[in-house]
């Protein structure tokens, strides 16, 4: 029918719902069929003009109130008579086909409820719209009032069936059966659109699905989970349960992603979880043990993965990895004390720390996901280990010595070490170690030692190597642990300057006539970690007139300073052609000490133990060392197979020398020097340790002007731990050195406390 033949209609009631009935009906029970767009208009305009019937312009409103209600009555009464004969012989429904013809009429349904929303926009806009501004709110948009009336004349009665259905549905996928998903959504989805405010209906709320289909489903899931969780645990092992639990999950998650409204993930996660992990938790745990000891990574995976599910779920875990690598650890390095500890290689030892790290390291990475509580884990672990192992029982700082003794072999020029790996890659290694080091003070005055070699021996692989190791040490610990390494560096490129300067103003030699070349390397004393002269020495004479030039050059340029001549850190190269098989003769590189012994054959075929004392004017102890090394590179001999040292020994050249190779290092410490070096280092370490914490308590005391005891204790450890930790009598001992300083004072009134004296 046209819009004419709807303008056509009787104004009343009666006529206008006989237009109006035939079409709506039509409508509602054949949805899918649509509507034409003259029937629409025909449709439209009727209730047009029912609305607007001609009334005195005061009466209007009251009118067009009075036809609107009538009308909305009218469609109030169609709708629950169909829904009511649509659902008249529900009762013979079981639960599942009832849940087949609800949800395909529900469908149907919401399809017309939107048609006759468009139909009746003119009621909705003008008569519906009124009443609620006049807070009227029983009155609903048609939209809303259709799915209202669903709701009490359909849903409600039916509930428990259609409820049921969707439950029963649900358990026949999770054995494993394949189902239409869609019912199971067109419930949630009429639910949802249920729940809108009965004060606002433009208002939708989740609390009447949560209440008919959440709570049930989330009793459902943990009954169902519960049940299967304690039949499949009883007949599989721990980690096929895990399996199992984890496709649960995943399923549970694609359920409600796929069916749910969104807002069911968490309290389906909950209760699934529930259900399904934490009631095991213990007995994934006791399982952990058996997967670390078995490098089941993806076991582990899997285990953190469910736990991490859980509240605290991955704690006892941590605890567990945390004691395992521990224990791990410290076996590595028994077996190194197990193989001798004496002489141990710096290389084995470091190697056996990272190899450990390395393996959890990446443990934590693939295993546990880069968790940051199984990290904070590893570090603990090797923190422990790398400090108080067996090795560092009777030295505790045994592990920064040896780490930079490593360092040393890396970095140091013609090391096989050196050739064979891949030095950036092993001077990050170094800084992993670095990191767990907690006496970052020894690696620094080992490293400065061997730095200070390689400098002045000029034995250093490469300057952008050694630049690149202070770049990461001042990164870990700040500008103040690597300024004095990076002042080594400057006096380095100063003495290079100064020496070319030199060799320029002597036109490239120091005397026409002389065959020695000396390069003097002049070098402040604040930051070098050399000792000062144990012994007088006599130079010899070749050597003494380059040095004397060279003094009077730089006393030229630097009138107010003084050179103090380390001559115990000299050396050299002699060339000596005193040997019979070889007249080219053999090139020596020798310490200064060396040279001088040597030199004393060019005017003396045997020199007495004691002539050697009187002309080079060594202590006894200086000469012993040098002279050792001589005698057993075979380039001296006793007379009468005297030991070295005997004050009534005498030596000559061995003029049958014989070796293979030309040029021949004799400069090298014997192990008892080293040994004592080692220990001249620690005890430095130690005067040194005294001194920063009496510097860490002045500052504390200057700022806190007054401090309990435990109060300093404790704040002075923070304050030093992340260079060295305090051993607290040390501390101690320095409050009692600071009282009699007069740096600060006890409290007449109270003993515990102490004020600090301006």
């Amino acid at each position: 029918m046209s819009s004419r033949g709807a303008s056509a209609v009787n104004d009343d009631l009666e006529s206008t719902w006989g237009f109006l009935l035939p079409r709506i009906d039509l409508l509602v029970s054949k949805p899918d069929n649509g509507i034409l767009p003259g029937d629409y208009m025909a449709v439209y305009t009727c209730i047009y003009n029912h609305c607007q019937k001609r009334q005195p312009a005061t009466d209007r409103d009251v009118q067009v109130d009075f036809t609107g209600a009538q009308l909305y009555e009218k469609l109030v009464s169609f709708l629950t008579e169909h829904l009511t004969a649509l659902f008249s012989d529900s009762y013979k429904y079981d639960s599942t086909s009832l849940l087949v013809y609800y949800t395909s009429n529900y469908l149907k349904f919401t399809m017309a409820s939107k048609y006759l929303h468009n139909m009746f926009s003119y009621l909705n806009r003008h008569w519906i719209k009124r009443q609620n501004v006049e807070d009227r709110r029983v009155v609903h948009d048609v939209y809303t009032l259709c799915i209202a009336t669903w709701k009490d004349h359909v849903f409600i009665p039916n509930q428990k069936l259609v409820i049921q259905g969707v439950l029963k549905l649900v358990e026949r996928q999770r054995m494993g059966e394949a189902i239409e998903t869609s019912q199971i959504k067109a419930v949630v989805d009429s639910l949802v659109s249920m729940g809108f405010d009965p004060l606002d209906s433009d208002r939708l709320t989740l609390d009447f699905y949560r209440t008919t289909f959440e709570i049930p489903f989330k009793n459902e899931t943990s009954t169902f989970y519960t049940a299967e969780a304690q039949r499949f645990l009883s007949q599989h092992t721990v980690t096929e349960y895990m399996e199992k639990a984890e496709t649960r999950l995943k399923e549970e998650e694609e359920r409600v992603d796929l069916c749910l409204h969104p807002s069911s993930l968490p309290a389906i996660k909950e209760v699934s979880e529930d259900a399904l992990v934490a009631q095991y938790a213990t007995n994934f745990t006791d399982e952990f043990q058996t997967l670390l000891e078995g490098d089941r990574i993806a076991d582990m995976k899997r285990m953190t993965g469910l736990l991490g599910r859980i509240p605290n779920g991955l704690n006892l875990l941590k605890e567990k990895f945390e004691l395992f690598v521990k224990t791990q650890g410290h076996a590595t390095s028994d077996a190194l004390i197990e193989n001798g500890a004496e002489g141990l290689d710096p290389k084995v030892y470091i190697d056996s720390l990272l190899k450990v790290h390395k393996k959890y390291n990446d443990l934590v990475i693939t295993a546990f996901n880069n968790d940051p509580g199984f990290a904070a884990a590893l570090d603990k672990a090797c923190r422990d280990f790398m400090n108080r192992n067996k090795i560092c029982k009777n030295q505790s700082s045994k592990t920064p010595e040896l780490l930079a003794r490593y360092s040393d072999m890396l970095l140091k020029k013609g090391s096989k070490l050196a050739e064979e790996t891949d030095l950036e890659v092993s001077l990050n290694n170094i800084m992993i170690i670095f990191k767990y080091v907690e006496d970052k003070d020894v690696f620094q005055k080992f490293y400065s030692q061997t730095l200070a070699r390689r400098l002045v021996g000029g034995t250093s692989a490469s300057d952008d190597l050694e630049t690149s190791m202070i770049g990461k040490l001042k990164e870990a610990c700040g500008y103040e642990y690597t300024s004095k390494l990076q002042k080594m560096f400057t006096d380095m490129s100063i003495s290079k300057e100064l020496n070319d300067g030199f060799k320029e103003r002597s036109n490239a030699t120091f005397d026409s006539d002389s065959s020695v070349d000396i390069n003097v390397l002049v070098l402040g004393s604040s930051c070098w970690p050399f000792k000062a002269p144990t012994t007088a020495f006599n130079l010899p004479r070749d050597i003494a007139k380059p040095y004397e030039k060279f003094k009077s050059y730089y006393i030229s340029k630097h009138n107010n300073r003084k050179l103090t001549m380390l001559w115990q850190y000299c050396k050299g190269e002699i060339k000596a052609v005193f040997t019979k098989g070889n007249k080219a003769g053999y090139i020596f590189q020798v310490s200064t000490f060396q040279m001088a012994i040597l030199l004393l054959f060019n005017e003396m075929d045997k020199v007495t133990h004691n002539q050697m004392l009187e002309i080079t004017a060594l202590s006894p102890e200086a000469l012993i060392g040098p002279l050792t090394i001589l005698v057993k590179a075979k380039v001296l001999m006793t007379e009468e197979n005297k030991a070295v040292g005997d004050t009534s020994a005498s030596y000559v050249l061995n003029t049958e020398f014989k070796s293979k190779k030309i040029r021949m290092n004799l400069n090298v410490p014997i192990k008892s020097e080293s040994k004592q070096e080692s220990e001249d280092t620690h005890k430095k370490i130690d005067e040194d340790r005294k001194m920063y914490i009496q510097a860490a308590m002045v500052r504390i005391m200057k700022a806190r002007k007054s401090m309990k005891h435990v109060a300093l204790v404790n704040e002075t450890i923070t304050q030093l731990s992340s260079r060295f930790t305090p051993v607290i009598s040390d501390i101690k001992k320095c409050i009692d050195l600071l009282i009699e300083k007069e740096y600060i004072m006890r409290d007449e009134e109270d003993r515990d406390n102490f004020v600090y004296l301006a």
